[in-house]
This record gives structure tokens, sequence and C-alpha cells, in this order.
């Protein structure tokens, strides 16, 4: 691991950059629109807005690197989220926002194709596995830091604003000054998302329903905060614990799902969730309380989009892995562009405890899904799967650079028991020595 990070220290930092600047820019917005009193239905739109420009830009960011190439599209779009992060202090109003949010929400695609399709080519097959959980915890804590600097100024302010447009155009430098040109993969092997859920409808509909918790925790969770009148420092907080959780439970949970079954794993960690988030809604007087469903809702989450990744390879051949990583890419975030407003409707109509509760319905959903599909059909041999890669962001790059190294792993198996194969046939077949 230090290796990875002594190598590739300046990608680091720069993509370290760019998440402090994006998760500073998503709670500012909810603590800001809180002081300018935007209604939580207003506030779903502005904050779905981002998921939609994501989602789009994941599909258009390709076929610009392909016409104009790398660094055009990065500087491109990089210019754009820093402008728009400016505007928004400029415009103060749920319209402007949300084209802002669409912007940056393209944007933010397009630069992570461009700065992970950087990093997957700077890894090596023997080391992308420790590249990618690096990149991971680089992006975990840049969402930390980002909570930690909303708190060195107003948000009611200028300054919180223009520091993030300043952290964002900044750490382009580092990217551009230590990156080298890097092929886009191209699939040959298509898949289509009907061919994908008969092969995992887990696979799809987990990572429909995790892009609405994904989006929620994203978009919505400083709006929570701010409704039910957290100061400033305690919305950081209670923002962060969802993801400094996760830095110590993806291990210990992808461990557990190489050896078993993966939807136990899957119905066991969203059952966990569920129960945090229904108690979010019944203590939601107590602030500990409310601190312990943030830490624990996180910490289940987030890793469970990883899990219905390897799940969905379980089922799959190698050459069909890249494909289905992009098809639950979008799936993911078709699902993500839906959240925020369900949410924020939701909370107009129940109040804020509307947040946990969404989340808790969308947990057992996926729990009790998990555990139906396990009757219906047996689980593959553990010994014949590959591991479980930690993904932080649900980009196309990194989610294909994750089926790469579950492909590969699958590869070695599939040699080394047809070497056993070998080797037993002719333990059979060796003719024994003649009498003397």
């Amino acid at each position: 691991m230090l290796k990875v990070l002594a190598s590739s220290w300046a990608l680091f930092l720069g993509i370290g950059l760019l998440m402090i600047g994006n998760s500073l820019q998503g709670t500012l917005l909810g603590v800001r629109g809180t002081i300018e009193g935007f209604d939580p239905q207003t506030m779903g739109y502005v904050m779905s807005a981002y998921f939609v420009g994501f989602l789009g830009g994941s599909w258009f960011a390709p076929g610009l690197i392909r016409r104009v190439g790398y660094v055009r599209v990065f500087a491109a779009l990089g210019s754009l989220i820093s402008a728009a992060f400016i505007v928004y202090a400029v415009f103060v109003t749920p319209w402007a926002w949300a084209f802002m949010r669409l912007v940056v929400g393209f944007g933010f695609s397009g630069v992570y194709v461009v700065a992970e399709s950087w990093l997957n080519n700077a890894a090596s097959n023997e080391n992308r596995g420790q590249t990618l959980s690096a990149y991971m915890m680089i992006q975990m804590l840049g969402i930390v830091i980002g909570q930690a600097v909303l708190n060195v100024a107003d948000p009611g302010g200028y300054d919180l604003f223009i520091l993030m447009s300043v952290v964002v155009s900044i750490s382009f430098a580092p990217i551009l000054l230590s990156a080298s040109p890097a092929p886009l993969s191209d699939n040959t092997d298509r898949m289509s998302l009907g061919e994908l859920f008969r092969a995992s409808p887990l696979g799809c509909t987990g990572s429909f329903l995790m892009g609405g918790i994904f989006s929620a925790m994203f978009g919505m969770s400083a709006v929570y905060a701010g409704e039910i009148g957290l100061s400033l420092e305690k919305v950081s907080i209670f923002v962060s614990l969802m993801y400094i959780t996760a830095l110590f439970s993806q291990y210990p949970i992808g461990w557990i799902s190489d050896r078993v079954d993966r939807r136990k794993v899957i119905a066991l960690v969203m059952a966990v969730a569920t129960l945090a988030c229904a108690a979010g809604v019944l203590m939601s007087d107590n602030l500990l309380a409310i601190y312990a469903a943030a830490a624990i809702l996180g910490g289940m989450a987030n890793p469970t989009y990883s899990l219905l990744l390897a799940h969905t390879n379980d089922y799959l051949p190698v050459s069909k892995m890249a494909a289905a990583s992009s098809g639950l890419v979008f799936i993911n975030g078709v699902g993500a562009s839906f959240g925020p407003i369900v949410v924020g409707y939701v909370m107009g109509a129940v109040g804020p405890d509307g947040f946990f509760a969404y989340c808790c319905v969308l947990c057992a959903l996926i729990a009790a899904y998990a555990l139906y599909r396990m009757s219906q059909r047996a689980a593959p041999v553990p010994e014949e799967t590959g591991s479980y890669v930690p993904i932080a962001t649900r980009s196309p790059v990194i989610v294909e650079a994750a089926a790469e190294i579950y492909a590969t792993e699958i590869e070695e198996i599939e040699e080394e028991a047809g070497d056993e194969e070998v080797r037993a046939w002719v333990e059979d077949v060796e003719p024994e020595e003649p009498a003397r």
C-alpha cells in the first residue's frame, strides 16, 4: 500500500482535493438551503440534479475524450466546475442551483473518468487491487476533510463557495503534471440490461435501490441535519460519520463475503442498516442515537455496492464482467437520480424523520430481496469466485477496473483447476509398472 501511495502520490493528492471540494459542495448547499428557507422538496430537486448530470456525463464523457483528448476534456470540465461553485453564491435561487448542480454533476463525471483512467493506467496487474483500496481511502478521507472545512467560515456568506472553487482548481495541477495519456477501455463484449437482469436480478435491483440510498446520504443528509436544528459543527460530524465508518467496515465485510454466500452478507448488512435507520426515526430527539444511526448506515451501505458487483460477477463469464459493470453503473445512476426527490417529498410529508424512514425502507427491501433470491438458486462455491474489491465511487472506470481484478482472479482459479484436472487424469491413466 505504501509503495502504491509513493508511486502515485500526485494523482492521489489531486483526487483527494477533488473530493474535498465535491463533498463540501453538497453539505454546504444543504446548510445554505436551510438558511435561505428552501423546503426539503425543493432541495430534493436541487440535489437530484447532480446525479442526473453525473449519469449523463458517464455516457457522454468517453465520446468527448475520444474526440478531443484527455487533457482538453479535463481542463474544460474542471473550469466549468470551478465557475459553477462561484455561481452558487451569486444566484441563490433553487433554479440556478439545480442548473449548476447539473453542470457540476456532468463535470465531475468526466473529471473522474479522466483521473481514474490515468490512475488505472499507472497501476499494474499485481498492484491494481491495492491501488483501488488506496483510492477508496483517499476518497473517504477527502469527504471527511470536506465536512471539517465547512466549519472554517460562515455558510451564509461567499467564503466557502470561493474556497471550494479554489480547492478544485488547485486539484488539477498535480493530476495534470503527474499523469500520462491512458487508453480508454473498449469492451467488445456487450451486455444488454435485460441480459444483465437475467444473470443477476439481485445485482440489478440492489444497485438501483443502493443508488437511492447513496444519493440520499450524499445529497440530503445535510438537509436533514439542518431541518432538525443541528449546529454547523454537528452537521459536519453527522455527515462525516457516514464515511468514517465505511473505512473500517469495508474489509471485514469483504473478507466474510469471500467465504460465504454473498447474498447472506448483503441481507445481513442491510438488515443491520434497517435497524439503525429505524432507531434514527424512533430516537430522533437523541443526538447520540442519530450519530450512531448515521455511522451504522454509512458503514453498512457503502460496502454494499461492492458486494452487489462481486455477487453479479459470481454468475458471469469473464468476458461479460466489464460490460456488466457498466450496466450496474447505469442502473445505480438511475436510482440515484430519483433518490433526493423522493426523500424531499417524504420529509415534506412526515417531517425530517422522513430521511431515515426512506433509507430504512430501501435497506429493508434489499435485505428481503436478497433472502428471496437465496431460495431461487444455489450459491456458487466460494473457492471458485473472485475476491471482494472495495469501491468508493460508482464511476465506469473504477467499476470496470474492479471487474478486471475479479476476472483475473477467476482466470487464475480456472487455470489452477485445469492443472489439477490434468494431473488427476494423468494419475488415473498412468499404466501400472509391469511385474518382474
